[in-house]
């Protein structure tokens, strides 16, 4: 390859995996991720048989279609906070309630296993934010500080923002009489 041409100078592997970690860091994917293998034992278990030796032992319940249901429900919830990242608080309250149902209906649910990881999933959802780009941090930092050249009473209305910013208030001077009896006018 010469140095004028265009092609790939980096091998696909590496160029696959950069793109996967931008991927992974644009939405809550350990969220996600222990969602889905927390729905896996919930919706598996109840239909699982475990074979000791010659003999089989079949852990099928009255509550294998509730297990099934919820094991699907947390697995779908997963594949939500991956790709559509902007109801991730509502997936992960319902993967919590969920889990939290697995207990009594799906085999404890799914012996632990599953109920840990769709809880520590959910709450990963609930608590992960989008992350700010680099350069925007700093600006952000400066925005929202405050002067420490004027104090507070001094400061220009446009300077003070959102719950800090107080209104202005009249002075009893000038008052009107309907301000001064609470807004009523008499009948008269």
């Amino acid at each position: 390859m010469s140095p004028e041409s265009t092609g790939q100078n980096e091998h696909y592997i590496r160029v696959a995996r950069r793109r996967f970690r931008a991927w992974r860091g644009d939405r809550p994917f350990w969220a996600g991720l222990f969602t889905i293998l927390g729905g896996a034992p919930i919706a598996y278990f109840p239909y699982a048989d475990l074979h000791l030796g010659s003999m089989t032992l079949t852990m099928s319940t009255t509550a294998g279609a509730g297990s099934l249901i919820i094991g699907v429900l947390l697995i779908t919830l997963g594949l939500t906070m991956w790709f559509h990242h902007i109801v991730r608080v509502f997936a992960g309250i319902a993967a919590i309630l969920l889990a939290l149902i697995s207990i009594p209906v799906a085999n404890i649910g799914g012996f632990i296993i599953g109920f840990l990881l769709s809880l520590i999933g959910g709450a990963l959802s609930i608590s992960w934010a989008p992350g700010r780009p680099e350069g925007e941090e700093a600006r952000a930092d400066e925005r929202t500080a405050p002067s420490s050249e004027q104090p507070y009473a001094e400061r220009p209305e446009a300077e003070l923002q959102g719950a800090a910013a107080v209104p202005h208030q009249q002075s009893a001077e000038s008052d009107t009489a309907a301000d001064a009896d609470g807004g009523r006018h008499r009948a008269g």
